[in-house]
């Protein structure tokens, strides 16, 4: 036959086979494709705390370390007294010298897997070796490639089956048909096989991988480790020639299965909870297990016992940048603001790409009124490269939300120019995910105070369109309509506001404003009470609802709300002015003095505060009352 015939009836004799593995590995291909461009077409990228030994300098250490870790991964299967959901970090430390005693375990270890291999391998090939010699026909209990029963003897001369009928797993009576049962040389190979090679790419061999022991790995070596330990019990249990030691056997089997048992079942009441699982794995990762249970005491609501375990997550590893970071958040949502910077420039100083401690880092300095440190930070943000991080859909997120509030400064300083600049930059940067309604809706403010009202209307739609419950944008295009004109138009979508959200005193106060403009005063004054009300502890908010009860001319009720106002803020100068005023006017003329002297103790050039102290003194000196000071 020539070669090409050869190979001609070799592929039609396995053409289901040979296809069937072309559609298995094209699969692969395309999952391993889409998984791909799924990460930005980019290899995934680890810390160095997920997998410390790929990244220590020392080649002695990574290697040491790399062989020492299959035999750690065997020992768990073996004897899984100590389990945990996360080894990074310092759980296991590096094999750093040759002179570390746990080389030995691993020289063990390798030792007996060769063994293993020596007795599936070249036994299995001498034995069949002596089967085509045909000197193999004494047959010894456990020993042979063809019995895993009892022994038979056969001189096979008067040509009958006997033999045939006798080499399977114990004896045969006549008529019986049974399947026969793998060797134990088999038996070995294929464990050795399903036990090892499924554990190859977790083995840093051919690539570095982002864990130092993960458990999850082991449940296909685990089918391969108890096949190993049945054929080893099984080849144990025929060698035992007492039955006495072979209930002994079967006994101690028992117990090792119970044992197994009783661990199951309690490692699963530790996975009936996230709070349960991270307390176990207190003791072989504390600073991990420390960090991801205060995440769950947080949310929780349990804020004071989640500040403490970020604390004792930091005691036994302070440099972790998501746990600094996690620890700042906890105290900003506290309004511990000071400590909570703290801890978001340690998180910066820990890793200078964490684009969302700069994001809140800005925002605490904004809202302290250090204005040009919030600029420089948030700029700093927008500057980080794109490259090396361990989350860039988080970090393109964060890094917009800075350029919005950077906007949203330059906005609020007059600076309009260089807000829609910012705001354009944000709008590049911008990943899928991000949320853009509140962007669209401050480039329409933008577009506002520059007069550009076609373009201020367009993104007012454009914010509208990518939320259409976007209650700013109602309010902000209701203003705009307003402005040109459309009336009808404009209360509607105040309207629309409070429906979508009623209990927001932000939306009446606006509807308010409006229906003040158009002289309906009553109901603009009801609007201002429901909206100071419903936010009362919100400065802005009372503060307007009094001057649109002032302009209405309910002046009592004015009075009332001027009052609180000063409650909410009584070191600002224009609170404590306005509300001496609304006494003058009430004829409160002793309080109103008081009121206007706070107000020039706070801030003494202002001409509108000393004109009006003027007047009321005047008229309380015609009116024979004592005035206070100069």
């Amino acid at each position: 036959l020539s070669l090409q015939s050869l190979y001609g009836f070799f592929f039609r004799k396995n053409l289901p086979l040979l296809l069937s593995v072309f559609l298995l590995a094209a699969w692969g291909v395309v999952l391993l494709a889409a998984r791909f461009y799924w990460m930005g077409n980019k290899p995934p990228n680890f810390s160095n705390s997920d997998n410390p030994a790929a990244d220590a300098p020392s080649l002695l250490t990574r290697t040491l370390t790399f062989f020492y870790l299959p035999a750690v991964n065997f020992w768990l299967l073996l004897c899984p007294n100590t389990l945990s959901f996360d080894w990074s970090m310092d759980a296991l430390p590096l094999v750093r010298s040759l002179s570390d005693c746990r080389n030995f375990q691993t020289g063990v270890f390798y030792a007996a897997l060769l063994l293993l291999a020596w007795f599936g391998l070249w036994k299995q090939q001498a034995v069949q070796n002596k089967d085509a010699n045909g000197k193999a026909h004494h047959y010894v209990n456990g020993r042979n490639g063809n019995s895993n029963g009892y022994s038979h003897h056969c001189n096979n001369t008067s040509g009958s089956e006997e033999h045939v009928n006798n080499t399977q797993n114990g004896t045969k009576k006549p008529g019986e048909s049974r399947t026969p049962l793998p060797t134990t040389e088999n038996v070995v190979v294929f464990s050795l096989g399903l036990l090892t090679i499924p554990f190859l790419p977790a083995t840093n061999l051919f690539f570095y991988v982002g864990f130092v022991i993960a458990e999850r790995v082991l449940y296909i070596p685990s089918m391969g480790f108890c096949l190993l330990v049945a054929a080893g019990l099984r080849a144990l249990h025929i060698r035992l020639r007492r039955s006495s030691c072979r209930r002994v056997l079967v006994c101690s089997s028992a117990a090792l299965i119970l044992l197994f048992g009783i661990k199951t079942v309690l490692r699963n009441r530790d996975w009936q909870n996230e709070e349960m699982l991270y307390k176990s794995g207190i003791y072989v990762n504390p600073a991990k297990a420390w960090g991801n249970l205060g995440n769950v005491l947080k949310s929780q609501g349990k804020m004071e016992r989640a500040e403490q375990a970020y604390r004792n997550a930091l005691y036994y590893r302070s440099n972790m940048a998501d746990m600094l970071y996690n620890l700042g958040l906890l105290l900003q949502e506290s309004n511990k603001f000071s400590e909570a910077l703290h801890y978001y420039k340690l998180a910066i100083g820990s890793r200078p790409t964490l684009a969302s401690a700069y994001l809140n880092t800005g925002i605490i300095l904004m809202n302290q009124g250090h204005t040009d440190e919030a600029k420089r930070t948030f700029l700093t943000c927008a500057d980080i490269p794109d490259e090396n991080l361990k989350d860039p859909h988080a970090h393109k997120t964060s890094v917009t939300s800075c350029l919005y509030n950077l906007g949203k400064l330059l906005h609020e300083q007059g600076h309009q120019e260089e807000a829609l600049s910012v705001f354009k930059e944000a709008m590049q940067k911008m990943p899928r995910q991000f949320a853009p309604q509140s962007l669209y809706n401050m480039m329409g403010e933008a577009y506002m105070r520059l007069n550009k009202l076609s373009e201020a209307e367009h993104w007012y739609r454009e914010s509208l369109r990518a939320k259409p419950d976007h209650i700013p944008a109602h309010l902000t295009y209701g203003k705009l309509l307003s402005m040109t004109g459309q009336k009808a138009e404009a209360e509607k979508y105040f309207l629309k506001a409070i429906q979508l959200e009623p209990t927001k005193g932000n939306c009446y106060m606006h509807y308010g404003q409006f229906l003040l403009e158009e002289s309906r005063l009553l109901e603009a004054a009801e609007m201002a009470k429901k909206a100071a009300r419903l936010d009362s502890g919100e400065f802005d908010v009372v503060f307007s609802a009094a001057h649109m009860l002032r302009q209405a001319n309910l002046n009592e009720a004015a009075e009332k709300f001027y009052a609180q106002a000063a409650g909410l803020r009584p070191n600002y100068p224009a609170a404590l002015m306005n509300l001496g005023a609304i006494l003058h006017l009430n004829g409160k003329l002793q309080d109103a003095e008081a009121n206007y002297l706070r107000a020039l103790q706070l801030k003494p050039d202002d001409t509108i505060t000393q004109s009006n102290l003027r007047k009321l003194r005047n008229i309380m000196v015609k009116q024979g009352l004592r005035t206070t000071g100069p």
